[in-house]
């Protein structure tokens, strides 16, 4: 696609998002239905990489976390119809949109896609309740957001794989959202913005929940009323007694999370 198209998209998606669906409670939130012009979201949707293809490592921790995600280095292992989508999550116009929404100054993207990319939740997989790691360490920054766009048509009630959000201890469900077509969710990521989707996904036998899922950092700290611990920390888990899937709280600034 062109400069100037993808400019002129990314300029709306920026309006978008300064203009709908933000919530306060029980912490910062952003839901924008048809956020990508709809061919866009089609390429994204059509050109998910088969479950097969070696682009996907998959988790398959009983209980706590069963799903595949595809494995980025940077941007040019991403599929040619799928990178302009995440060139404008990505771009500046965004970014400053989203800035401005939640009042996080000097955000940045990850180049190294580290967690970030494609998401896919087979039939039965699932998501326990957690926070999310706090540091990069590719670059030492500190992470403050999560964006995800759902690409989930014809999506019912009774497939399950709403996204949960919880109160700040993870042990109540406040709200559920569901995984539409198009649907750009974004939230605040600290150490009390707990969610998850813990039931096992419901999909119909060949249709699979995806998602595109990417991070963004700043080199300030989280502030401290959204702060467990200052240290670096791969996820906590709800039924890992708020800690990382080895059963620690912190781990070493440098160890792969």
């Amino acid at each position: 696609m062109k400069q100037s198209e993808l400019k002129k998209i990314a300029d709306t998606c920026a309006s978008k998002i300064t203009k709908n669906g933000f919530y306060q409670e029980p912490y910062k939130h952003l839901v924008v239905d048809n956020f990508l012009p709809d061919d866009l979201a089609q390429k994204c949707m059509d050109n998910f990489p088969e479950l097969s293809s070696n682009v996907w490592e998959h988790e398959n921790d009983d209980g706590i976390e069963v799903k595949s995600r595809t494995t980025w280095k940077s941007e040019f292992d991403i599929p040619d119809d799928i990178v302009d989508s995440v060139r404008i999550l990505n771009s500046s116009l965004v970014l400053n949109a989203f800035s401005k929404v939640f009042e996080i100054q000097k955000l940045i993207p990850d180049p190294y896609f580290s967690g970030g990319g494609l998401n896919v939740t087979q039939k039965g997989g699932l998501l326990d309740v957690h926070v999310d790691g706090n540091y990069h360490d590719a670059t030492g920054l500190n992470r403050r957001m999560n964006a995800l766009i759902y690409l989930n048509p014809g999506w019912e009630e009774s497939w399950g794989g709403e996204f949960g959000i919880y109160n700040s201890n993870g042990t109540q469900l406040i709200k559920k959202v569901e995984p539409l077509f198009n649907r750009l969710v974004v939230f605040d990521s600290h150490d009390y913005s707990y969610h998850g989707l813990p039931d096992p996904v419901k999909f119909p036998d060949g249709i699979n929940r995806k998602s595109i899922i990417l991070y963004y950092y700043t080199k300030d700290s989280r502030p401290e009323d959204q702060t467990l611990t200052g240290d670096p920390h791969s996820a906590l888990w709800v039924k890992k007694g708020i800690k990382d899937k080895k059963g620690n709280l912190l781990r070493k600034k440098y160890e792969k999370a």
